[in-house]
């Protein structure tokens, strides 16, 4: 391989980066009210506290992204960043409390005037509305709105593309057909939400599931007034219940939102509401946008994926006040397919966690600031159940392999010489096929031939996500990532572990693990209404995976994140995968 390989660039990247960032100096914070924005709040500023806190109205938040929304329609998105953007413009009865780390994953009542009572072992959830919460025409949001808004969901031929928590926990059968098929006069028919008035909102639930108001802080839990729906047409114009409203949308080029004047803040403790605009333009030149966030032409990435190698290199050699180092909450990880031999023998798959050298993936992916903390749990730090349990020697060894120790696991499983196998690797995931050759080189000191094939990461869900796919292509191996979609041991691994969500197409349980006790500590974790308790569980839950060498994680990742010195009121929220939270944000005029 020549030397100007993108490995070697990338790990060149990564050394500048590291070196300039050790050598910085946190500023804190400031009162983000001065007119000098020549320089950002000092490195890492909004980090578990606000940076450039302030309370000052006024002027046009400027961002940009390499990806449009997947949908402006509350019930059909599911991108983070798009969930993190709608705060602008919608609310749900309970929302992730404006705060810094992990102080966000608490739930606030929102259009509630609390979380809910609680009833019935846990079946039943009663919310009473606030007073003064309205539309964008000034009339009453009602609970009405909100059960209708909910209803679209089923609307599965019409609504498509979010999640289905709510569907799936409040009519297990599928027996309601949607509102566009609802035959009552008010199609309001799903019988397992009741709106007894106009405030008062039941939800009753078949089976008790502890993280039932994680769904209903979704957008997916968000109003829709009935006579404003459009179908697959109400992404072009959601209508309002929050501080903005849409001045215009041109999908994949520009967003323009504006003062919504019926909103009162006195209806919404929530949200800040502090400029006067939010303009966002879109374009998938990555370079050119970390240029113009350099030069102040744009204050936020609206994806909140992290700068580019060059960006990032520059944004902290040059920049370094306005440089976080955001802590998401995704786990970069290895399935390993117990259905491909010999992956089906225990012994076989801890070989591959003795043989990896995690720090050399580490490196490879930007190192620790620009690339993430080496990974021992398959739960990310922001998740309740994670813990510092280390069954490899991994952070013992400090991301080292014990070669010793995965020779003899090979011994274990009949196989001393080694074996070969494949494994995936998305090409348009920044240093994932180049993860995938540092891995290839690392297990074949121990003879296990690894061959890397390289997908489209829009194919995945047809070939990975595909078991039929996955054993005729003959994949041992699936490297990728993911994030919860709600903060809880649920919200992260179900659809990776538990052996129900297997499917024939669209399949992330990749390691294709069918064991019922992973199955039964998901059911026992989620019947828990103690988050405590229901951590307890999936710690329970990790040890199992890890002991089994069901599912290799081996980076908490972590981006290099450009905090635009007008911005005020900035901080990460663990809520939102560490992004901002986008609806405190505001700038200096």
């Amino acid at each position: 391989m020549p030397t100007s390989s993108p490995k070697r660039r990338l790990a060149a990247g990564a050394a500048l980066v590291v070196a300039a960032l050790v050598s910085t100096t946190a500023c804190g914070g400031g009162d983000g009210d001065s007119k000098d924005s020549s320089k950002g709040a000092g490195y890492d500023a909004a980090y578990n506290k606000i940076a450039n806190a302030s309370t000052k109205k006024g002027g046009t938040l400027k961002m940009v992204g390499k990806q449009d929304l997947d949908s402006a329609d509350p019930q059909r998105a599911y991108y983070g960043m798009s969930w993190d953007f709608m705060r602008f413009y919608t609310r749900q009865l309970v929302t992730f409390a404006p705060k810094a780390g992990a102080a966000s994953t608490e739930l606030v009542g929102d259009l509630a005037s609390s979380t809910a009572k609680v009833t019935d072992g846990g079946k039943t959830y009663t919310y009473t509305l606030r007073d003064g919460v309205t539309w964008e025409d000034g009339s009453p949001i009602t609970s009405q709105d909100i059960k209708y808004g909910i209803e679209r969901i089923w609307a599965t031929d019409t609504i498509t593309g979010g999640p289905q928590y709510l569907k799936q926990n409040l009519d297990p059968k599928g027996e309601y057909k949607g509102p566009y098929k609802d035959k009552s006069k008010d199609k309001l028919g799903l019988k397992s939400i009741q709106t007894p008035d106009a405030k008062t909102i039941v939800f009753k639930l078949p089976k008790a599931n502890g993280d039932f108001e994680q769904f209903l802080a979704m957008p997916s839990g968000s109003p829709v007034k009935q006579e404003k729906d459009t179908a697959t047409k109400y992404t072009q114009h959601p209508f309002s219940s929050g501080p903005y409203k849409f001045q215009s949308y041109k999908a994949n080029k520009k967003i323009v939102l504006v003062r919504n004047d019926k909103w009162k803040k006195a209806s919404d403790p929530i949200r800040a509401a502090l400029p006067d605009k939010i303009d966002v333009t879109i374009s998938a030149n990555l370079e050119e946008n970390d240029k113009r966030l350099m030069e102040g032409d744009y204050d936020v990435d609206l994806n909140g994926t992290g700068m580019t190698q060059s960006g990032r290199v520059t944004a902290v050699q040059d920049h370094k006040d306005s440089v976080d180092n955001m802590r998401t909450s995704f786990v970069r990880y290895v399935a390993l397919v117990h259905t491909a031999k010999p992956f089906d023998n225990v012994h076989c798959r801890k070989a591959v966690f003795y043989a990896t050298d995690f720090a050399g993936l580490q490196q490879t992916r930007g190192g620790q600031l620009a690339g993430g903390e080496i990974a021992n749990s398959t739960l990310p730090v922001s998740i309740k159940g994670h813990s510092d349990y280390d069954p490899y020697g991994v952070l013992a060894r400090k991301g080292k392999p014990d070669v010793t120790k995965a020779k003899a696991e090979l011994k274990e499983c009949g196989k001393p010489a080694g074996f070969s196998t494949k494994i995936t690797a998305r090409n348009n995931q920044p240093g994932e096929v180049d993860t995938a050759e540092a891995l290839q080189e690392q297990l074949s000191k121990v003879g296990i031939k690894l061959e890397v094939d390289s997908l489209d990461g829009a194919e995945t869900s047809a070939i990975t996500g595909s078991p039929k796919v996955v054993k005729e292509r003959g994949y041992g191996m699936t490297m990728s990532g993911w994030g919860p979609d709600f903060p809880s041991g649920q919200g992260f691994g179900q659809p990776l572990w538990d052996s129900r969500f297997l499917s024939d197409t669209g399949n992330y349980n990749e390691s294709q693990i069918k064991d019922k006790k992973i199955d039964g500590l998901f059911d026992k974790a989620i019947a828990e209404t103690d988050a405590e308790k229901a951590g307890k569980i999936y710690e329970e839950l990790d040890h199992r995976i890890l002991d089994q060498a069901d599912w290799m994680p081996f980076i908490y990742e972590k981006n290099i994140t450009w905090r635009g010195p007008r911005l005020t009121n900035v901080y990460m929220s663990d809520a939102y995968n560490g992004r901002y939270d986008y609806a405190s944000l505001g700038v200096v005029k």
